[in-house]
């Protein structure tokens, strides 16, 4: 039986979904990137309004690394949030009788720029709680205790990803659209649809994988440290 919890892990696959699907801007066209957009921040409120608990725990939260860099996280992908809805209603097409004169290039940069900056964001929310996720998995497939083969098959996975995100990194152009710049170099969605996909969630995945690992270091030092000043 599907719980609550799985519904809202549901819900939040479908929104990261649509995500991806409104970088496709230039293959689907302005009317199936406004819906998509629409129903990706619906989505988003969902999710926050479902979630809604956890802004009551940021007191606590914020003492330790964890809860601090999620904290930090999660205002960032917020603020993000925010602006690529506040830019989207500006240059919306189905709105442009009423918001034209405030919408245009400059505009139309901002909103690209918090797009791939919630791409990069959302990723680091979703490295945060993968160990949740593999938990997760862990009860769905009957597996309840580490195994060193099965360990080493999930790191060398996530080896081949992190390299193959800085690979579309490249292709994607990524840096260069985290930092605004000018550039007209665009995927080329008549020489490959599934290629430009295969790109976006390999860039995402790389900073899935560099927020696991980076923090399961920062919680390892943490716990040394303690145990140093224990014994001290």
């Amino acid at each position: 039986m599907i719980s609550f919890f799985h519904t809202r892990l549901l819900f939040d696959l479908v929104t990261a979904a649509l995500l991806l699907f409104c970088f496709s801007y230039w293959w689907l066209g302005n009317a199936a990137h406004e819906l998509a957009g629409t129903a990706m921040f619906l989505l988003v409120i969902t999710h926050n309004v479902l979630n809604r608990r956890w802004y009551g725990t940021i007191s606590r939260a914020r003492r330790q690394p964890r809860g601090l860099v999620n904290i930090l996280a999660t205002a960032a992908l917020l603020a993000t949030m925010l602006v690529l809805l506040g830019s989207s209603v500006l240059i919306s097409d189905a709105l442009s009788g009423f918001m034209s004169p405030f919408g245009g290039f400059t505009v139309r940069q901002i909103h690209t720029l918090a797009a791939y900056w919630g791409l990069v964001l959302v990723a680091v929310h979703l490295g945060l709680r993968w160990p949740l996720l593999m938990g997760v998995a862990g009860t769905l497939f009957g597996i309840s205790r580490p195994h060193a083969a099965r360990t080493a098959v999930l790191r060398t996975v996530a080896a081949v990803i992190a390299i193959h995100g800085v690979w579309s990194s490249f292709e994607l152009g990524l840096g260069t659209k985290l930092m605004m710049r000018m550039t007209l170099d665009w995927w080329n969605f008549e020489a490959s649809v599934a290629g430009f996909f295969v790109h976006c969630i390999a860039a995402a995945g790389l900073y899935v994988v560099l927020t696991y690992y980076i923090m399961g270091w920062i919680q390892r030092r943490t716990r040394r440290m303690r145990s140093a000043s224990a014994v001290a």
